[in-house]
């Protein structure tokens, strides 16, 4: 057989690390275990200590809803957490409060686009539960040892599990990156994979095309970033291939990748959910979401991707490039929103084409976030209404465009004191035209020859004489117009 005839089923598991002040199941604040001190965050419920109990976080539920509705999972009424049993040094309790058997939202998907179209990938389901601690392996003279820091140990998680319906590299792409833009756009999570606010888990198998059972799988831990996935997979895929091309049995383990040495690398064998020993957590009731709860988060969501970039083509007739460019970060798509209301008269496709043309260019230029320009959305439109409207020209626009954002300024004074207005007298432009034309008669006379590209240097020699005030397009037509009568 060759490498194409088995077929890959892969299912992410995604955690998510919510956005919210406060941990989980207690007061504890959250905080960036990059920078705080460690153990800094922590309390008794956080250590399980006899004699307290956990509160459940209503903001964290919420936020948990929301990501739900937005992939168009079922919030089930009442969902119960669950004991999960496991001993390891970041787990101070000896047992990581989740959810099991009764989850908080089933049976959802997402839209995902592929080179092969438009494709749906089922969520199986999406349950809370608390973080673990944070280990750092340390070497040093000699002697190895392991360093627990417990800041992150009870921050709240939401676990998203899809289904298997992913079958290449492409799809997991595509999947992961929709879903974390997603949960971003929503405020649900920071998306930050390099402080572990999401992390990933893989699981996969092989089978030979046209059959329709499941290989037996592997389940790869621990993937922190986009990169470590796809490479994880693909390192995988080859492994497995490999294996029945030789008859050989796929061995179900749990697998972790190793960034060094490129490869995945044996953790555990064959693991059941029963060696967790699940148990219903005897310090909380049951989960109980009210429809009246629903209702009001349903209420508080904010429109989604898909919905406006519907919107944004079909009332707009934005081009496809631009959507998705405005729809990459919420924060621009809510800038180019505040936009057009700020401006009804003005077309949309002008804004957008100011916003991601000229504007970006100057924050990529001068280094700058977008988030810190200073710029608000109608002293912006202003700028693009006195171009549209001839005040000032293209060109002087940028420059206008640039010095605001450089100072702070608006158009209107910056135009003031600079004296910019465009020049669109009629009379002015006739004899500033046929000054030009009276200054370069060697450049004429080969126009008249037939050289007609040089009417584009007479153009610009027009431009100059006005300091780049006048208006083009009556240059054009009173250039035009003298270089025609010449021809008589």
């Amino acid at each position: 057989m060759d490498k194409n005839s088995y077929k890959a089923d892969i299912g992410l598991e995604v955690h998510v690390e919510l956005a919210t002040r406060s941990k989980m199941f207690c007061s504890c604040a959250v905080v960036d275990t990059t920078t705080a001190s460690p153990n800094s965050s922590v309390c008794e419920v956080c250590c399980g200590m006899p004699g307290v109990l956990p509160v459940i976080n209503r903001n964290a539920v919420e936020l948990a809803m929301k990501a739900a509705l937005s992939l168009n999972c079922t919030v089930v009424e009442t969902s119960i957490f669950a004991r999960k049993n496991y001993f390891y040094p970041d787990l101070p309790k000896g047992y990581q409060i989740s959810q099991y058997e009764y989850p908080l939202a089933v049976n959802g998907f997402i839209l995902i686009n592929t080179s092969e179209g438009e494709k749906s990938i089922h969520v199986r389901r999406a349950h809370l539960e608390e973080d673990t601690g944070k280990l750092t392996h340390v070497s040093k003279d000699g002697e190895s040892y392991s360093l627990v820091d417990l800041n992150r140990a009870g921050v709240p998680l939401l676990e998203i599990v899809s289904e298997p319906d992913m079958h290449s590299v492409e799809d997991v792409r595509s999947y992961s990156r929709n879903l974390r833009s997603l949960l971003c756009w929503l405020g649900v999570s920071s998306g930050d994979m390099e402080k572990g606010a999401m992390r990933f888990e893989a699981n996969l198998s092989m089978r030979p095309e046209g059959c329709e059972e499941l290989g037996t799988r592997v389940e790869i831990k621990n993937l922190n970033s986009f990169k470590a996935m796809e490479q994880a997979i693909l390192y995988q895929m080859d492994i497995q291939r490999e294996k029945l091309d030789k008859g050989e049995k796929v061995k179900q383990q749990t697998l972790g990748w190793s960034e060094n040495q490129g490869k995945t690398v044996a953790q555990r064998s064959k693991e059941d959910a029963n060696d967790y020993r699940y148990f219903p957590e005897p310090d909380l009731p049951p989960l109980v979401v009210e429809s009246s709860w629903l209702e009001a988060v349903k209420a508080s969501m904010p429109e989604l991707p898909d919905a406006r970039r519907v919107r944004y083509r079909d009332s707009y007739g934005l081009n496809g490039e631009d959507i998705e460019r405005l729809l990459e970060d919420k924060p621009v798509s809510d800038f180019f929103e505040a936009c057009l209301a700020a401006a009804p008269k003005l077309a949309p496709k002008r804004i957008a084409n100011w916003l991601l043309t000229d504007l970006f260019a100057w924050l990529n230029q001068n280094g700058k976030a977008f988030s810190d320009m200073g710029l608000s959305p109608e002293a912006f439109v202003r700028l693009v209404a006195v171009v549209d409207n001839s005040t000032i020209n293209q060109n002087t626009g940028k420059e206008v465009l640039a010095e605001m954002l450089a100072t702070g300024k608006t158009a209107d004074a910056i135009i003031e004191e600079k004296g910019l207005k465009q020049v669109s007298d009629g009379n002015l432009i006739i004899t500033l035209v046929a000054k030009s034309l009276e200054n370069n008669l060697v450049e004429v006379q080969s126009y008249l020859a037939g050289k007609e590209t040089v009417a584009n240097w007479l153009f610009g020699q027009v431009m100059r004489a006005a300091q780049g005030k006048a208006n083009p397009q009556v240059v054009k037509e009173e250039l035009k117009r003298q270089l025609e009568n010449l021809k008589k």
